[in-house]
């Protein structure tokens, strides 16, 4: 018979697990749930913005800075500080250690907040995919695109969304032979048939694991789980725009109705002529009868 567990195993094994689910989760946590990417509001001016060291749009120093690695805004008696304040609970400018290069926000003087954030920061190169602005080009926060996983900055975010399932050719047939595409990449917006994405010398994944893209590597999804569409071209009066359809009037008038427009003008021009002449013809003969 299998030995009995006994409580000290029992206890190790959910501490292992639980480990084990802290590490996993690390990298598929939110952008917006880390402390260098949270709201803030300036004391000076009242701006809501990312959580920075200097206010973006005043410049001015905030009186509690909250740390971009561990989140904290008070730093304890006890811990790991590179600057010892025993006795006394550090806030403010007394718990700022650095300030980093990528999300532009204060490091309490922790030793390990110091020593890993500046590896682990998730906004390292950080640049929106619509507008191509990073942290120091504008002050808002970053998300993640749902579909695709890039950058978007505050302003871009819905409008990026709203047209990402869109591929960039005219049919879903598979981007390496003619057949119908049943996976789509969402970063390449690029269909693939099942023989072009389980292909020689890529490893096949485990069960509930999404097959990585032939050409980008980015994990595909099939596109009958997608609302998928083509891209298409709209030419002419098929253009909804009203600006565009006024333009498109616009030539085709001038280049159809230029000529009659041109002689209806000069009809009236030659009206208005023969008008004249026949009242100052009138006004002749009235005044021969007034002298006779």
């Amino acid at each position: 018979m299998p030995k009995r567990k006994t409580g000290a195993r029992k206890k190790a094994e959910k501490q292992r697990e639980r480990q084990k689910g802290i590490k996993s989760g690390q990298f598929d946590r939110n952008i917006v749930d880390f402390p260098c990417n949270i709201i803030m509001e300036c004391d000076q001016c009242g701006r809501r913005q990312k959580n920075r060291a200097f206010c973006y749009f005043c410049y001015s120093v905030q009186k509690l800075p909250v740390c971009a690695a561990c989140g904290k805004s008070k730093c304890m008696r006890t811990g790991d500080c590179l600057v010892k304040h025993t006795g006394i609970h550090a806030t403010g400018m007394q718990m700022v250690g650095a300030i980093c290069d990528h999300c532009e926000a204060w490091i309490c003087h922790a030793r390990k907040c110091i020593t890993t954030h500046g590896c682990e920061c998730p906004l390292t190169n950080c640049e929106c995919a619509e507008c191509e602005r990073g942290v120091w080009e504008q002050g808002g926060r970053f998300f993640n695109c749902s579909f695709c996983q890039r950058f978007l900055c505050e302003d871009d975010q819905f409008e990026h969304q709203a047209s990402c399932q869109v591929l960039d050719s005219e049919n879903y047939k598979c981007g390496s032979c003619n057949r119908l595409g049943q996976f789509s990449c969402l970063r390449c917006k690029l269909c693939f048939c099942d023989d072009h994405v389980r292909r020689k010398g890529v490893k096949a994944p485990k069960s509930g694991d999404q097959v990585p893209c032939p050409k980008c590597g980015h994990p595909t999804r099939e596109t009958k789980d997608l609302s998928m569409s083509t891209r298409g071209y709209k030419y002419g009066r098929h253009n909804d725009d009203e600006d565009n359809r006024e333009m498109y009037f616009g030539y085709t008038a001038a280049a159809t109705g230029g000529a009659s427009d041109s002689g209806d003008s000069e009809e009236e021009d030659d009206s208005d002529d023969t008008d004249e002449v026949g009242e100052q013809l009138t006004a002749d003969c009235d005044s021969k009868l007034n002298i006779s």
